[in-house]
């Protein structure tokens, strides 16, 4: 009787540890497949890692790669078919307001192309500072106005450009040569914070 006792005790317990073992082995599954499936890449990740663009947010830092990227896709070294340069696409003119002449150094200096854009955007912000007041908030052909989108819309149109645009409640429309336009521009850029812009006339490198 004892020994079938002691057999009957070993079975049940031999049931009980395969048991554990099943669940165990169930618990490291799930927890392989758990890392499996965080290691998986979000899309803004693989988006960001075949386009190398630093997902920023909507700060400043966001708003200069945003505009970088739609601009040059990044590359400070580029020249576009317009004779326009670097990063954010500067022209001759433009540059030469800020007083640099040699287009070489200037494509070779990722300080000075980013030096130059927080000058024009500061140049820029200094010229519509009234239609900035005047129109951020308002909806112009069913696109929220912010100043994001106007500065952004400035270094791709021009300030007079955009400033008639604004006054015109966006009948007079502007599109450069590659077909983008203020309003593209408005809508693409709105919402980034550009409160670390300063309003200068006069912007010095």
């Amino acid at each position: 009787m004892k020994k079938v006792k002691v057999f009957f005790g070993l079975f049940i317990l031999g049931i009980i540890i395969s048991s554990f073992s099943r669940d165990v082995k169930t618990i490291n599954n799930s927890i392989l497949l758990t890392k499996e499936i965080s290691s998986v890449p979000t899309e803004e990740e693989v988006f960001s890692q075949i386009f190398n663009i630093p997902f920023v947010g909507n700060s400043f830092n966001g708003f200069k790669e945003a505009v970088a990227f739609k601009e040059s896709q990044g590359s400070y070294n580029i020249i576009n078919t317009l004779g326009y340069l670097g990063k954010y696409q500067f022209g001759k003119s433009t540059l030469k307001r800020f007083k640099i002449y040699n287009t070489q150094l200037f494509l070779n200096s990722p300080e000075l192309q980013e030096d130059a854009f927080v000058a024009l955007c500061s140049l820029n912000k200094w010229i519509l500072r009234k239609d900035i007041k005047r129109s951020v908030g308002k909806k112009i052909n069913g696109i929220n106005v912010t100043e994001s989108g106007i500065l952004a819309a400035a270094h791709l149109a021009g300030a007079g450009n955009v400033k008639k645009y604004l006054r015109s409640n966006g009948k007079n429309r502007f599109k450069d040569a590659y077909g983008s336009s203020i309003q593209h521009y408005l809508d693409q850029f709105s919402g980034f914070n550009t409160s670390f812009i300063q309003a200068n006339r006069r912007p010095i490198l």
